[in-house]
């Protein structure tokens, strides 16, 4: 079943355009009963496909229909414990699992699918379908820990398409820029030399994590990097970042795939957040990101944004950045504060470096 309308475009296996967008997405994400009036809701699925029509996408995007991630993928990152408890408690009607983490009946089969969505991404993109993939899923994933399901999110999907493509001999990147600190992910991932996470978000915000000393232990020193950015932040110092920091760091590494935890919440409009970017500034980002692995080896995934109309620009911006259609509908921003993280963080990274 095709999911996202007659708009998508459809491309046969092995045949790629300028660039094509694998697009997974499905109807079934859309049951996820965040509980009433909560900011992650259905209807964001529904702006983040109104910003790809704006963006002119058209045939550059093609429909991938997410299965169910296996429960050995999920049992990678999650304790079989969570897994088992999480099903239970949907089958009995779900609640709040925490005071802003909602599920009902029908939110642990669309966790498994929003978990399986990058699996099937980075299939398609290796079987030559396409350039780039974009989940477009719900429940968020990156505030859920090994342990734990918490901040709107049951399942980490970022972190499930890392442990598969990490457990398989790859060197994957995950580079998080939305608003909140990705403390799951990192939690995963802060011991393992496999995968190296970035984080830019605002500080100080919810989760409370994200430290600029927070580095990574074990076989994993060096292989964590955080950026916590003060209220106000724009995108000149976010692009700094990417180009002083992140971008070397990541070289060091040497990536064979990169994931990105794309959460559009650090956009001005937000009600959660205070931080200040604008669609351009994700059309900047998200491009320059991608183009520091190999074409073919890249999958974003929906976390955060919850203005809706910031949502939908700021997405159709970084996808149009991708594709090439040059759709920009705010400017980038500059003149903010925030320089002064990116100095500590070359600082902190210097003193990585010196310690090998």
């Amino acid at each position: 079943m095709r999911s996202s309308g007659p708009w998508v475009g459809s491309a046969p296996a092995g045949s790629v355009t300028v660039v094509t967008v694998l697009y997974a997405t499905h109807p079934r994400l859309l049951d996820h009963d965040a509980g009433r009036g909560h900011p992650e809701r259905p209807a964001r699925l529904a702006a983040v496909e109104r910003g790809l029509r704006a963006a002119g996408l058209g045939e550059a995007l093609v429909a991938v229909d997410p299965t169910p991630a296996p429960r050995e993928a999920v049992e990678r990152v999650h304790s079989r414990g969570l897994v088992e408890a999480l099903e239970r408690f949907c089958a009995a009607g779900g609640g709040y699992l925490d005071g802003d983490t909602h599920v009902g009946p029908a939110s642990f089969a669309a966790a498994r699918l929003a978990a399986g969505a990058g699996l099937d991404v980075v299939a398609a993109l290796e079987r030559g379908e396409g350039t780039v993939g974009f989940c477009a899923v719900r429940p968020p994933g990156h505030h859920a820990t090994p342990t734990r399901a918490m901040g709107f999110c049951l399942f980490n999907n970022v972190a499930v398409t890392a442990a598969a493509l990490a457990a398989r001999g790859e060197r994957v990147a995950i580079v998080d820029y939305d608003a909140h600190h990705g403390n799951g992910t990192q939690d995963a991932f802060f011991a393992d030399e496999r995968v190296f996470y970035v984080s830019m978000h605002e500080w100080p915000l919810y989760p409370g994590t994200g430290a600029l000393t927070d580095t990574g232990t074990g076989a994993g020193a060096g292989t964590t990097l955080n950026l916590p950015f003060p209220a106000g932040t724009t995108g000149d110092v976010y692009r700094r970042a990417v180009a002083e920091a992140i971008a070397p760091a990541l070289e060091g590494f040497g990536p064979d795939w990169l994931l990105l935890s794309a959460g559009f919440d650090a956009h001005r409009a937000d009600p959660l957040t205070g931080l200040a970017l604008t669609a351009g500034d994700y059309a900047d980002l998200t491009a320059d990101l991608i183009a520091l692995v190999p074409r073919g080896r890249s999958v974003a995934f929906l976390e955060g944004g919850y203005d809706l109309d910031g949502l939908a620009a700021s997405c159709g911006a970084a996808l149009g950045a991708v594709a090439g259609t040059g759709y920009r509908p705010e400017p980038s921003s500059a003149g903010g504060p925030g320089g002064e993280v990116v100095d500590a963080a070359l600082a902190v990274r210097a003193r990585v470096a010196h310690s090998r």
